[in-house]
């Protein structure tokens, strides 16, 4: 009896060791994020943006900013990444010294790049009433918000990304962020508080194999391809 009771012992003391071993293993796992899926086909939205430029951006550029945020985050095991990139990259100061810039970079690639493509539609959309109202308080009309937009894309000077953003006043804003910055990223980068409402990439990558170094072509065509119900939905 004795000994029944020592082996039943035992084994609860293993039970509970393999146990606790399996908490800690699944506290320190790395979180892994995933590449979201475009909503279209690669060559959806020609003339504007070629398939095969699509298809080397979302592919290669993208998906390689992803890969390199993972291993970052892989490389610290006892940081505990939040659910999202956008919680990640929201909260960029309570990430490890030795893969901020790291998290900074990349982190912002996958995000930026998610919401770029998440802008556009191959299906022809106009602003509804709210957001052309929006538009019109902000900027006096839609006309001047596209010349506004425009002129800040075509003389931005490097790589980077122009934006329209909501302050938090609800007013509309222009503003720009240099290489993988967002707006989302708040006083970290220098940015006030504001929400992200469109954005459009700047890199040579995501234009020169059509458009070569004519970035004001680039510009010109993306007008007929932005998904305006998508950036109503962004409106606070």
């Amino acid at each position: 009896m004795k000994t029944k009771k020592v082996l039943i012992a035992a084994s609860a003391i293993l039970m509970m060791s393999t146990f606790c071993l399996f908490a800690q293993s699944i506290k320190g796992a790395t979180m892994k994020y995933e590449l979201k899926k475009l909503n279209y086909d690669y060559n959806a939205l020609e003339p504007a943006i070629d398939a095969k430029t699509v298809e080397i951006h979302y592919s290669k550029h993208h998906a390689t900013y992803l890969a390199k945020l993972n291993a970052a985050l892989e490389s610290v095991p006892s940081f505990n990444a939040p659910p999202t990139v956008e919680e990640l990259i929201q909260n960029l100061d309570k990430v490890p010294e030795s893969i901020l810039t790291a998290v900074r970079n990349n982190g912002g690639g996958v995000w930026n790049h998610t919401f770029y493509w998440d802008s556009f539609t191959p299906n022809k959309t106009t602003p509804d009433d709210q957001l052309m109202k929006q538009i019109n308080a902000s900027f006096g009309s839609f006309e001047n918000f596209k010349k506004e937009f425009t002129d800040t894309a075509v003389g931005f000077f490097g790589s980077g990304w122009v934006w329209l953003c909501q302050d938090e006043s609800g007013k509309l804003i222009i503003v720009k962020s240099f290489n993988q910055d967002s707006p989302i990223m708040g006083e970290k980068i220098g940015f006030a508080k504001m929400n992200p409402i469109f954005c459009l990439d700047i890199w040579e990558h995501a234009y020169y194999l059509k458009y070569q170094n004519k970035r004001p072509e680039y510009i010109a065509a993306i007008w007929d391809i932005i998904d305006y119900n998508e950036l109503s939905k962004r409106l606070k």
